[in-house]
C-alpha cells in the first residue's frame, strides 16, 4: 500500500508544480482591473509578459504574443522567460485590439489585455465654399471620435440653422454630420456656417464654412451638340450615297 502511495504523491506534487507556472502582463500605461489599457492616438504602449511560478524552469519558458489572434513576430532573445512588445505610435486600428501572451508549450496558460484608444474629432479651422444659385449645397464635418461625441450643432451667421426655412437636411451616420440644401438661394444660404461638436473627454471642437453663392451660369450643352452634329453628318453621307449614280453621270 505504501509503495502505491509514494508514486501517486510524487505525480500529484509534479502536477501542482507544473500548474503553478503562470503568465502575467505588465504595461505602461497600467492595465486596469478589467484588463483594459487606456491610451491616446500617437502615444506609446509598452507591454511586458512574464512567465512566473517560483521555480527555475520559468527562465527557459518560451512565450508567444498574439494580436487579435495573429502571431506577433519576435526576436529569439525576446521569447524566453519574459518578452516585451511595444506599440508605437498608437493608431486608430489599435482601438479594441487584444494582445495575448501565452506559453509556447501550453496555450491555455496565458494572459490578455485590450487597448482602449481615445481620440477627438479630427477637424478645425475654416473652409471656403463657392456654390452656384439653384445648385446643391453640401457641408460635412467628420465627427468620428472615441468616446462618441455627445452633441452636434450647426449655425448660420451665429444662429441655429433654420432647417425648414432654408430647406436644409441634416444627416449623421456616426462618422460624418452633413448639412445640405437642394436649391441654393443667395438670400437664404450665403454666409458663415459653423459645425460644433462636444466630446465627453476633449470638450468642444468646431469648424467654419464660409459659403459664397454665385450667379447661375448657362452651361454649354456639349454632348447634345456633338450628338446632333454626328446625326447631321451621317444623314448627309447617306444622302450622297443614295444619289451617287446620278452624281457620277453628271461628272462624265
Amino acid at each position: 500500500m505504501k509503495l502505491m502511495f509514494k508514486p501517486l504523491l510524487f505525480h500529484l506534487l509534479l502536477y501542482c508544480a507544473t500548474q503553478a507556472l503562470g503568465v502575467t502582463i505588465q504595461s505602461v500605461p497600467e492595465v486596469n482591473s478589467e484588463g483594459v489599457i487606456q491610451t491616446e492616438l500617437e502615444k506609446t504602449v509598452s507591454l511586458v509578459c512574464h512567465a512566473d511560478g517560483g521555480h527555475e524552469s520559468q527562465a527557459d519558458e518560451e512565450l508567444v504574443w498574439l494580436r487579435n489572434g495573429a502571431v506577433v513576430s519576435l526576436k529569439e532573445e525576446n521569447m524566453k522567460g519574459s518578452s516585451r512588445v511595444c506599440v508605437t505610435p498608437v493608431i486608430y486600428e489599435d482601438n479594441g485590439a487584444t494582445f495575448t501572451c501565452h506559453l509556447s508549450r501550453n496555450a491555455t496558460v496565458g494572459a490578455s489585455v485590450t487597448l482602449n484608444v481615445t481620440y477627438h474629432p479630427q477637424f478645425s479651422g475654416s473652409e471656403e465654399v463657392v456654390v452656384e444659385a439653384e445648385a446643391e449645397l453640401v457641408l460635412r464635418c467628420d465627427i468620428w471620435a472615441n468616446p462618441p461625441v455627445s452633441s452636434i450643432s450647426w449655425t448660420l451667421n451665429g444662429s441655429t440653422v433654420d432647417l425648414k426655412a432654408g430647406g436644409f437636411t441634416v444627416t449623421n451616420d456616426g462618422f460624418t454630420s452633413q448639412l445640405s440644401a437642394n436649391f441654393v438661394e443667395k438670400s437664404l444660404h450665403e454666409g458663415t456656417y459653423q459645425c460644433t461638436v462636444d466630446s465627453p473627454i476633449y470638450g468642444e471642437h468646431s469648424k467654419m464654412f464660409n459659403v459664397t453663392v454665385t450667379e447661375k451660369t448657362m452651361k454649354f450643352p456639349l454632348l447634345p451638340m456633338l450628338a446632333g452634329l454626328v446625326v447631321v453628318c451621317l444623314t448627309a453621307l447617306l444622302a450622297v450615297i443614295a444619289r451617287w449614280d446620278k452624281i457620277t453621270k453628271c461628272c462624265k
